[in-house]
């Protein structure tokens, strides 16, 4: 599909008529107009955009707003998850180990926990899975117990090196904004080099990386979010996050013949309504394709 042609295919936002510019080229985008793209983005959702995207081909980056704070909302279930493989990696907890739960742990949006309650519960694979590829808010709270709690999360990324991101409460309550304290935050910059170096680095085995990147693609909450947007030859894996005016993506693309690339959109304050929402990470997608 030649780039015009995607262009057109995609969503109807104003912004395109900037991406289909006779300088913005896949690949090769004139910081200037990536700019204009982003903010008219952001125009449209009425709210507050923060982006950030890593090429690991030749370690540039390029972000917008990427050190403002942002609740994670959902997009800790991908931190979490990584925790749960790491100690799993040091002989601290097999991924089989099965988790018993009851009916009292089960909070709001749980499709997959709500199944299994009593009995031998799930693995704690079974766990990561659900919690990342259906956005299962139980099996995250679940882990997070199995983990230590929060802070524990947020020592383990300090331990890898991420002296931004935090994590203070369990679902629901982590979705609430905490004006002045920055509860449950993240910033796009911080994000995106967690999942480097998750995904591509040393933190995890290779084993585990690749299990991680293997429950990021088969995720089923974000069709209408960065999956839109890149071109439907590349490959992604990423993790959602939603709540009231709030609406974000994060993860890694892998372009055909290309080294990956990471990219983190944290969407909040938006009255828009959810599909404008979505369209907006949607048109992040397009951004990253064209950068």
């Amino acid at each position: 599909m030649q780039r015009r042609q995607f262009l057109n295919a995609s969503t109807g936002l104003a912004v395109f008529t900037v991406l289909a510019s006779p300088k913005f080229v896949w690949g090769r985008t004139e910081m200037p107009e990536l700019d204009a793209a982003v903010r008219e983005l952001e125009a449209q959702s009425q709210g507050r955009l923060g982006v950030h995207f890593i090429d690991t081909s030749d370690g540039r980056e390029w972000g917008y707003r990427s050190d403002e704070r942002f609740l994670m909302l959902s997009t800790f279930k991908t931190l979490a998850s990584a925790l749960v493989l790491q100690r799993a990696d040091e002989g601290k907890a097999p991924l089989s180990k099965r988790v018993r739960y009851r009916q009292r742990d089960l909070v709001q949006w749980s499709p997959v926990t709500e199944k299994h309650v009593g009995g031998q519960g799930l693995s704690l694979a079974q766990l990561c899975e659900a919690t990342i590829t259906t956005s299962d808010n139980t099996a995250a709270n679940l882990i997070l117990r199995e983990v230590g709690g929060p802070a524990a999360l947020t020592a383990f990324l300090r331990r890898i090196g991420d002296p931004v991101t935090r994590l203070d409460r369990t679902e629901p309550e982590l979705n609430e904004p905490s004006p002045g304290e920055d509860l449950d935050t993240t910033t796009p910059r911080a994000m995106a080099r967690s999942l480097r170096t998750l995904l591509l680095g040393e933190a995890l085995s290779p084993a585990s990386r690749e299990q991680l990147a293997a429950w990021l693609k088969a995720n089923t909450t974000g069709d209408k979010r960065l999956r839109a947007g890149v071109p439907p030859s590349w490959g992604i894996g990423e993790k959602t996050g939603t709540a009231g005016p709030s609406a974000n993506d994060a993860g890694i693309v892998w372009p055909p013949g290309a080294a990956p690339m990471l990219v983190s959109a944290y969407l909040a304050d938006s009255p828009a309504g959810a599909a404008v929402r979505e369209r907006t990470l949607a048109g992040v997608g397009r951004l990253l394709a064209a950068w």
